[in-house]
This record gives structure tokens, sequence and C-alpha cells, in this order.
């Protein structure tokens, strides 16, 4: 059996190949950097599908979020191992899968834009080293972390319109005391604060929200699309829920810098599970 998996920090998606039948079920996100081996064989352990077969289980391709050295690899492939007891392990950055679904064999660039945000450039071959993707302390432009995070503050600050601050109130409960306990104090704060970005959703046509938005898919182009001098000759694709979602705006933003938007997928795991068994000679 193989398995493939696309993992970011608040969620995996998994796709597995087993006897010419495919599978899919998620698990909770997989990350490194909030992470270790045990938490990973934890999270696989306690979920019912995987107990079924992981003896079975040959392969596995994972690409997630946070992977990108080789001791986060490693971090990742021991805790994959202690689960998947006779599998070969091959783990690499999500950047890696999403440009194999997006880009396939042709040159392009490569954008994240979920729980937190990320860039690169693949020739049509490999993927080229990103100064990019600096976390949701310091990057993560864009992204749905970044996005609740300035709805936190503008709410706290008494910056967001009246209207707007009662619905939120309501929805989120929150205090200084609750958010600095949760930024500060509990893990996955990336996930917290992604989490407060759906409020956008349902008030997208809000005047504010849109100039939110607007906002922060400006500062993605500015400070991480804009950083490749040929990002007006090359597609430039996009995964994730938040340029899924808002992906009225980000083409509109796109659009008016003179980037040439190529596909916008929510989940880049099926494009990747087809790209990992065309590569293995694997029919589907």
């Amino acid at each position: 059996m193989i398995l493939v998996a696309d993992s970011g920090s608040s969620k995996t998606d998994w796709m597995g190949y087993n006897n010419g039948e495919t599978v899919s079920f998620s698990t909770k996100g997989i990350n490194p950097y909030f992470l270790n081996a045990n938490d990973i064989f934890k999270i696989l352990s306690k979920n019912k599908e995987m107990q079924g077969f992981a003896d079975a289980v040959k392969e596995v391709y994972f690409f997630g979020a946070g992977c990108s050295s080789p001791d986060k690899h490693e971090v990742v492939s021991n805790g994959l191992s202690l689960f998947f007891r006779n599998a070969f392990i091959s783990a690499d950055n999500d950047l890696v899968g999403s440009a194999y679904a997006t880009c396939g064999h042709s040159k392009g660039l490569s954008c994240v834009l979920g729980t937190g945000s990320n860039i690169s450039y693949f020739d049509g071959r490999s993927l080229h080293a990103s100064k990019h993707g600096l976390g949701y302390v310091l990057g993560d432009e864009g992204s749905g972390s970044y996005f609740g995070r300035k709805l936190v503050t503008s709410y706290l600050y008494g910056l967001m319109p009246a209207d707007l601050s009662s619905s939120f109130a309501k929805e989120y409960e929150i205090t200084k005391e609750s958010v600095i306990t949760n930024i500060y104090q509990k893990p996955f704060p990336n996930i917290y604060l992604a989490s407060i970005s759906r409020f956008m959703g349902t008030n997208q046509t809000h005047p504010f929200i849109t100039n939110l938005l607007y906002t922060g898919f400006q500062e993605f182009v500015d400070t991480n699309i804009k950083d490749y001098k040929e990002y007006r000759t090359l597609d430039c694709h996009f995964v994730g829920s938040i340029a899924f979602y808002y992906q009225d705006v980000l083409r509109e933003v796109c659009e008016k810098n003179g980037v040439r938007v190529g596909t916008i997928l929510q989940k880049p795991i099926a494009g990747i599970y087809r790209y990992v068994l065309k590569k293995e000679g694997i029919p589907i």
C-alpha cells in the first residue's frame, strides 16, 4: 500500500492506493515546528482507519508545512516510522507537493495561502529554495493566521466598526486576557489565530472585511510574489483555504499587479496523489 499526505498546521489530508483501490481520510495537522516524533505517533494512533492498515503500508510520501530543513524532515520521518513500521518514508516541504499538484512539469510560482503562507519557484523538475515562509510571528502575509491577528487587534484596539465588532464579540467572546493566554501560553497559536479568520467568510461583503482582504493579499504580493523578478511571465498558482474561499479578491489584486493567476486549489492532495502514482508507474 502507498500513502500520500498533504499537511498544514491545522489538518493533514491522506490518500492511499491499495490493489487498485483509493482510500481518503484526514488527521490533525502535522508540523514539526510544533510537534515531536512521539506527538506525531500519537496523532496517527488515534485514527481508527489508519490502525487497520498501518502494517500493510510500504511507502509513505509526506508533504507538510514546516518540513523546510533536514532536521525537520527527520522529526516527521521518525514519527511516521514509529507508526508505519514496514514502510519507506519520504518527507518533504508542502510547497513541493503544491507545485506537483498545480505546476505539474511546467515552470511556475507555487503559493500557499492557508493557516500560514509561503511561496517558491518550481522549474518544472524541482523546487528552488525560498527565503519566505517566516511563520506567523514574522511573516505569513495574507494567511489565516495573518487575518486572524488583524481581526483580533482591530477588535481589541477598538478600530473595528461598531456593527462588526458586536457580531465579533458574540461569536468569539474575546478579551485581552484570553488572547494573551492563547497566543503566549497555549500550544498552536497560529491555528488559534487562523480559526478566527473564518469570521471573514460570513462578513465578506462588509467594507471593513473587504479592505482587510485587499490589504492582506496586496502585502503577500509585495513581499512574496514581487520578490521574483520574472513574476509577470510565470503562472502563479495557489493552494489553501484562504486562497480558495477568497479567490475573487485574490484574483483582482493579482490582476492589478500584473500577476498571472494559474490554478487555485483548496486542497492539493488529489493532484499530489496523481503525481506520485504516475511517478511510481501506477496507472489511475
